[in-house]
């Protein structure tokens, strides 16, 4: 049997109620690769049966997410882990046809406007400032907490069309901005927050010495001190370890998001989706 002829074949028992013999059939799909997919698309349009249409939706993911796999996988083994094509990988997960070339523009604009107010003369605290001015203020992106029920507020590009973004979600918009400025500020090791903090020049590396100078809560841009997180962390009944000091590489933060949103999947209708963003998190994580 030819490829068409088995494809046509394999088309036929999309809607079959037997479960392994669905699985097979689901498998044998995905074993054809993404070009199968405007086929599949196709197949959704013409179909009023709305199992038939779930199934096919569910495929396409599959389809869609072992491509990205394979990005992510290639992603890793580069080695330098900028953090841009990695953020932009996140959010193919939920919107897989996503275009590049609007969100680097967006981002470009918003680096070149933070950089035009950046002098040499200036302070660890004002070149924060001036960061803080520019996101919070001037493009007016508002802060949220990380809410499990609204996935987009994690994504960079969601955010910077809509304007809102989470903890998380606004840290790795910020980190991404300050490493294209060069500018030394980290994701630390703060239980329970994506909290960020500016590593002293020369000292912002993840294996050697380092010292924070202070630290950085991205959904509001609030600045705070060694105290306060002295206080934070007995607030809440944890110890305070000099381990929270070390930054995480690019590697790690990729994860620490992956991990975040993740959560958003949590649940009995998204199992699926979970376990995918698990697999991921065991291919660069572990």
């Amino acid at each position: 049997m030819d490829d068409k002829n088995e494809m046509n074949a394999l088309l036929n028992l999309i809607d079959d109620p037997d479960r392994e013999i669905y699985e097979a059939v689901s498998n044998r799909i995905i074993s054809y690769g993404p070009p199968v997919i405007p086929t599949l698309e196709h197949l959704w349009e013409t179909t009023a049966d709305s199992v038939v249409q779930e199934r096919i939706e569910l495929l396409i993911h599959r389809l869609y997410f072992s491509g990205l796999l394979a990005d992510f996988n290639e992603w890793n083994n580069a080695g330098h882990h900028e953090l841009m094509p990695a953020l932009l990988l996140i959010t193919k997960f939920l919107y897989p046809e996503m275009q590049a070339a609007k969100v680097l523009h967006n981002v470009e604009r918003l680096r070149r406007n933070i950089w035009l107010e950046l002098n040499n003369y200036l302070t660890p605290l004002e070149q924060v400032n001036i960061i803080n001015s520019i996101i919070y203020n001037y493009i007016g992106i508002k802060g949220t907490t990380n809410n499990t029920e609204r996935p987009n507020e994690y994504l960079l590009p969601k955010i910077l069309e809509s304007k809102k973004g989470n903890q998380t979600g606004l840290g790795s918009l910020y980190l991404l901005l300050v490493e294209m400025l060069d500018i030394p500020i980290r994701l630390m090791r703060v239980p329970h927050q994506f909290v960020l903090g500016y590593c002293k020049p020369g000292l912002g590396s993840t294996s050697g010495n380092y010292e924070v100078d202070f630290f950085i809560e991205p959904s509001l841009g609030q600045v705070f001190t060694h105290n306060d997180l002295r206080h934070y962390l007995s607030k809440i009944a944890v110890e305070n370890k000099p381990e929270y000091l070390k930054p995480r590489s690019n590697l790690e933060v990729i994860c620490q998001i992956i991990t975040d949103f993740r959560e958003c999947f949590n649940n009995d209708q998204q199992q699926v989706q979970y376990e995918e963003l698990s697999e991921l998190i065991r291919l660069l994580c572990s």
